[in-house]
């Protein structure tokens, strides 16, 4: 446990220090001198039937043509068209390699001329509309124009970013720096979702369904900022189609797993929206799935997958996001420290997502999301964190569990011995205790007629060990039989008075004072001599523990919310350790030169007959205090009053 703990911190630390650096924005321009063309002219194609190349020289006349300028908002295209094209002119071209990149280019189709020549195509079969270009161009292309002819099924298409010219490797570098950080980014989340997946070897059942969750999460994620950059459908066209589906699975994935985790971490919800809307979002998956592999051998379904994975795809943001932070509002309110983590790693993903979607919807696809990844690191983050705590939490208890077994089982053993004990206790000493007060009666009389000093002393040693035999016998018939047989309602005040009367003077002569608190009208069921014989057993031990200015310390009163009476008994003694402390109340366990423990274990025995319970708090050098817990007797008086 304490391994998987550690995991989650490196994943966490990994997420906001090395991910983030990976992620820093690189410029694509270098130091070396380029030069920026900001303005354009562009012309909607009608007549999207012409060859690419007959339609490059029949566009080069001049009507039609409207100037564009970097900067200035999208032109709206046509309704009814679907191809356009943009010129404009090189400038001298004075580097030894010169090289021009296009950047956010937004077609399907793209194909570039100089001079009627072909120079750069690029066709897709897929509705992918991102394209970045570096094209080499020589120096004898100075001041010539260049063409481009862009189409695509979808509302937009054009040029969103200004044209840079300088030296080809100091673009190039720049280039792959801006795009493959993308690449990067995804990878190395998709690299800890795989990670993660060791960690199942570490974890209970119960979590793994949270857990793989999140593994489908990060995976997700990492796949579609992945997919969504232009680097591999520029680069590696041959996977460009893959990585466009890949895309479409990734995001119908991601809203059904993050209910699933919240389904996991939060239970069902409020009326249980977020079990239904995990339903909802996994028929949406499993559909976008089907669509998707019907796509491939039947176009009509690959326009239905389209519609309905981008559709589905940006509602199911936009409303998960809604009924996510509206469920982390309410959780929050509750002082769910889940939730507050979570809504501060969700809740910057969640603006950024909604923001982002609705821009793209708004501007009708003209909008290209990027600003998303950087919300995702804090977002998964505190995904990490709350199934780590919620691990934590669960090992925790676990070992509160283990720990409560374990206090069970000694209990168990406890009751075992006293079990044996008290079957021996009844089998034998009735049969022991006749011969022993015999035996002793003999000797008293031959102590009687016996003048010999010494040989009186040795009767009368042998007597008094005699009589310690038969108060062990008592104490194990205490034991054996601890029931209470005349039970009446004890007043607390009046047996700790007498208690006072006989243990005080044992006090005095052991050079210690005695103080008694009580509190009025405490009253519990039991009988008398028992509970005496109790007290007795715990303040005798008090006092034997006395050393100079001892001090014991009896305080009675009753706990109203528990309704128990309790009785602490407290002194200023040599203490006993912690090991000592768990074995008191064992069998033939004592601090005493000649103790059997057998006092002590009584003491046990009829506090529970009674009903009640004791515990010792103890330390070393610093005393010991006993806390008597019993039902109080009120009750009793309060129905016999009403009666």
């Amino acid at each position: 446990m304490k391994a998987l703990y550690k995991f989650a911190v490196v994943l966490v630390l990994s997420y906001f220090i090395v991910v983030p650096i990976l992620a820093l924005p690189v410029n694509a321009l270098s130091d070396a001198p380029v030069t920026v063309i900001t303005e354009w002219e562009m012309k909607w194609e009608e007549n999207s039937l012409s060859t690419a190349i007959e339609a490059a020289s029949d566009y080069q006349e001049e009507s039609g043509w409207f100037p564009f300028k970097y900067g200035e908002p999208d032109p709206e295209k046509p309704a009814d068209i679907h191809s356009a094209w943009l010129r404009f002119q090189l400038p001298d071209l004075t580097w030894t390699r010169p090289a021009i990149l296009i950047s956010k280019l937004t077609a399907t189709d793209v194909d570039i001329f100089i001079d009627n020549q072909v120079v750069y195509e690029s066709h897709r079969d897929y509705p992918f509309t991102k394209n970045e270009i570096l094209l080499p161009l020589s120096p004898n292309e100075s001041k010539k124009f260049i063409y481009i002819k862009l189409e695509t099924e979808r509302n937009w298409l054009g040029l969103k970013e200004q044209l840079v010219i300088g030296e080809h490797d100091e673009l190039k570098q720049g280039y792959m720096k801006r795009d493959i950080l993308d690449v990067i980014l995804g990878a190395s989340l998709i690299f800890i979702s795989l990670s993660m997946l060791l960690g199942i070897t570490v974890l209970n059942k119960s979590f793994m369904i949270g857990w793989n969750s999140l593994c489908v999460i990060i995976l997700s994620l990492g796949l579609m900022i992945v997919t969504y950059s232009p680097f591999l459908h520029t680069n590696y066209p041959e996977i460009g189609l893959i990585s466009y589906y890949l895309f479409d699975i990734s995001s119908t994935l991601f809203m059904a797993s993050i209910f699933i985790f919240f389904e996991k971490i939060f239970g069902k919800g409020p009326f249980g929206i977020i079990s239904i809307f995990k339903r909802i979002q996994i028929i949406i998956a499993l559909s976008n799935t089907i669509l998707l592999l019907l796509g491939f051998f039947f176009d009509i379904f690959k326009e239905w997958q389209l519609l309905a994975g981008t559709l589905f795809f940006g509602l199911s943001i936009i409303v998960g996001n809604i009924l996510l932070v509206g469920f982390l509002v309410f959780y929050c309110r509750k002082g769910n420290k889940d939730a507050i983590i979570l809504t501060t790693g969700f809740g910057i993903f969640a603006v950024i997502g909604v923001a982002e979607v609705s821009l793209y919807f708004i501007k009708s696809s003209g909008y290209s999301l990027f600003l998303w990844k950087w919300g995702i690191l804090f977002f998964i983050a505190s995904l990490i964190i709350i199934l780590a705590r919620r691990v934590i939490h669960n090992y925790e208890q676990v070992v509160r569990y283990s720990q409560k077994l374990e206090i069970f089982n000694n209990e168990l053993q406890r009751s075992e011995k006293m079990e044996i004990i008290s079957q021996l206790a009844a089998s034998v000493a009735h049969e022991v205790r006749n011969p022993l007060q015999v035996t002793r009666g003999f000797l008293q009389l031959l102590g009687e007629k016996t003048v010999n000093d010494k040989d009186k002393g040795f009767l009368n040693l042998a007597m008094n060990e005699l009589d310690r035999a038969s108060e062990i016998i008592t104490d194990f018939l205490t034991f054996a039989k601890p029931q209470v047989d005349q039970i009446t309602l004890l007043h607390i005040a009046n047996e700790l008075s007498q208690i006072e009367g006989m243990l005080v003077p044992l006090a005095t002569m052991q050079g210690a004072t005695f103080h008694v608190d009580l509190s009025p009208d405490l009253f519990i069921k039991g009988n008398s001599s028992k509970l005496k014989q109790a007290l007795i057993n715990i303040i005798k031990n008090s006092i034997e523990a006395l050393g100079e200015d001892g001090e014991i310390r009896i305080h009675a009163y009753e706990e109203l919310e528990s309704k128990m009476v309790i009785i602490r008994i407290k002194d200023n003694g040599e203490g006993i350790s912690e090991e000592d402390l768990k074995r008191l109340g064992e069998p033939y366990y004592s601090n005493k030169t000649k103790g059997t423990g057998l006092g002590l274990m009584v003491t046990f025995r009829i506090i529970e007959a009674m009903h009640g319970k004791i515990q010792f708090i103890s330390k070393k050098g610093e005393g010991t205090e006993a806390i008597i817990y019993f039902p109080s007797g009120k009750n009793s008086i309060n129905h016999s009053i009403a009666e």
